[in-house]
């Protein structure tokens, strides 16, 4: 175990396969980031090819070998972590059999509604920690089955999209509790997978894989891991965790008693609070999973668009200027800009809201809005949705003192400040903000090398950066967010229609 030791944190993002090597202390020795497209093939639809997460796998990795030039003994292990809920389907000799469907796509609401009426939306809540929602991978597979049965008949794996990339560098078919816990076949509060949902959606038990607590290493880098990667052959590869798990330890969310809850704004949009017991929110609002840090839960609310409603912004509004540009202009528009709202709904919604047909819009404009307020509008939207995730959490009984704030939306001094205002407590980033690599390259660190435990290793290498406080703008922004809350019911009937005629239309 020499000090010289590193670990590799992969994420398999949305956006693409982070890399991201820390040392022992935590210190960031490289990073790399290649990106890989999202396909749309038709409306609210979300898929990816797990080939090209591989690929850019391979690359990121070579590249983070390359920049900290090392040799590849000097990796003790490596973390997996990534976007949650996808699934990747292979046929007996491991070829993938179709794009991998993503968390974000909104097919499945007649299988949600038929798998509510076989099981129950209660006995699934209790058994799950949440109800069945289009986002979640069961009701993807029960979709497969309805709509593709060619497909169905030579499925031999499901994977989730970490644990596909875990296949190719290592050949063995593992996962993790915490990811697991959103397939919506995992039992929360056992951390197995339940066998009384996968016998009622008859799925062949040997179709899953094998779940560990999130730092067991389960795997080891395969000859032909090494070959493609540059990385050492038999290189431990930890069990990691879905990316919310994962950047909630690299965040240090981890301990209820503290009063932190942590913001991620990436894509999506994540309200986590760690829990010491298994505890259900009975409006479904806020789900349970199983915590990376065995004998630990989580309740967590997502919302699909909050980044990705700013990425919606630059690419289709901002005419080339980047996000730091974007921003700058929302700086020069008054709080509330002057009677415009955006709701965030543009891949439906999840949390405060399981409303697939739920539909993204500015309510509110008049002559006098600019670009600026649009840009303005998107970004307290997407501030208000995290709000609405936040309510939820006191409701059931969390205490939130202060908010860590990771991803995109954690770069922005402006964006910070008006979720201190919004939310009305502190809030900071840890110092280093990388995300769910971070975390994963944590829980390598424990599985591999020397730390004892997960609360070990964070209270060693994770490290808070400066707060914003509430300032002067949060009375204005209550009034907002009551607009803002009105919204959706008023909407919701038009929002339902407009889903049916697209439907009637593709």
């Amino acid at each position: 175990m020499a000090a010289a030791s590193l670990f590799l944190g992969i994420d398999i993002g949305t956006g693409g396969s982070k890399a991201l090597l820390i040392d022992a202390q935590g210190r960031v020795a490289a990073k790399a980031l290649t990106e890989y497209p999202l396909s749309s093939p038709r409306p609210l639809w979300s898929e990816q090819s797990p080939e090209q997460w591989w690929e850019a796998t391979i690359v990121s990795i070579r590249a983070v070998i390359a920049q900290a030039d090392i040799e590849p003994r000097a990796i003790a292990g490596v973390g997996l972590t990534g976007q949650m809920h996808g699934l990747v389907l292979l046929d007996g000799r491991g070829g993938v059999l179709r794009p991998a469907i993503l968390w974000n796509d909104q097919r499945t609401q007649a299988q949600c509604e038929a798998i509510h009426q076989r099981i129950g939306r209660e006995r699934i809540m209790a058994i799950t920690g949440k109800p069945m929602l289009t986002g979640f991978t069961a009701p993807k597979l029960l979709w497969v089955k309805d709509h593709e049965p060619e497909v169905y008949a030579r499925i031999a794996h499901i994977l989730l999209p970490k644990d596909y990339v875990r296949y190719r560098l290592t050949g063995e078919f593992f996962s993790d509790v915490a990811d697991a816990s959103g397939t919506s076949w995992f039992d929360c509060r056992r951390r197995a997978w339940s066998e009384e949902l996968i016998e009622a959606l008859e799925i062949p038990r040997d179709w899953l894989p094998q779940v560990t607590e999130s730092p067991v290493a389960s795997a080891k880098v395969s000859v032909a891991g090494a070959s493609a990667t540059g990385l050492l052959e038999g290189t431990p590869v930890i069990a990691g965790a879905g990316d919310q798990a994962a950047e909630a330890v690299g965040s240090g969310i981890i301990a209820p008693a503290l009063g932190i809850v942590s913001v991620t704004v990436g894509t999506s949009g994540v309200v986590f609070a760690a829990m010491g017991d298994y505890r259900i929110d009975p409006t479904g609002g806020m789900h349970a999973f199983c915590h990376a840090l065995p004998g630990m839960w989580h309740v967590m609310g997502v919302m699909l668009s909050a980044g990705g409603s700013l990425r919606w912004f630059r690419d289709v509004l901002g005419g080339g200027a980047t996000y730091e540009q974007i921003i700058d202009s929302a700086r020069t528009v008054p709080a509330g800009c002057e009677g415009l709202v955006f709701l965030p709904y543009l891949s439906g919604e999840r949390t405060p809201h399981a409303d697939p047909n739920a539909r993204g819009a500015f309510v509110g404009l008049t002559l006098r809005h600019t670009k600026a307020h649009l840009a303005r509008a998107v970004l307290e939207g997407v501030t208000f949705g995290l709000r609405n995730a936040l309510d939820l959490a006191r409701h059931m009984g969390v205490g939130i003192e202060r908010i860590r704030v990771s991803g995109g939306g954690a770069r922005s001094a402006f964006w910070k400040q008006m979720m201190a205002d919004v939310f009305a407590v502190p809030v900071a980033s840890p110092q280093v903000v990388e995300g769910a690599a971070y975390g994963a390259a944590i829980l390598a660190a424990v599985g591999a090398w020397g730390y004892p435990g997960v609360r070990e290793a964070v209270a060693a290498m994770v490290n808070e950066g400066d707060e914003v406080r509430p300032g002067s703008r949060t009375g204005a922004y209550e009034e907002v967010y009551g607009l803002y809350n009105g919204l959706y019911p008023a909407l919701k009937p038009h929002f339902e229609a407009v889903a049916t005629e697209a439907g009637a239309m593709s």
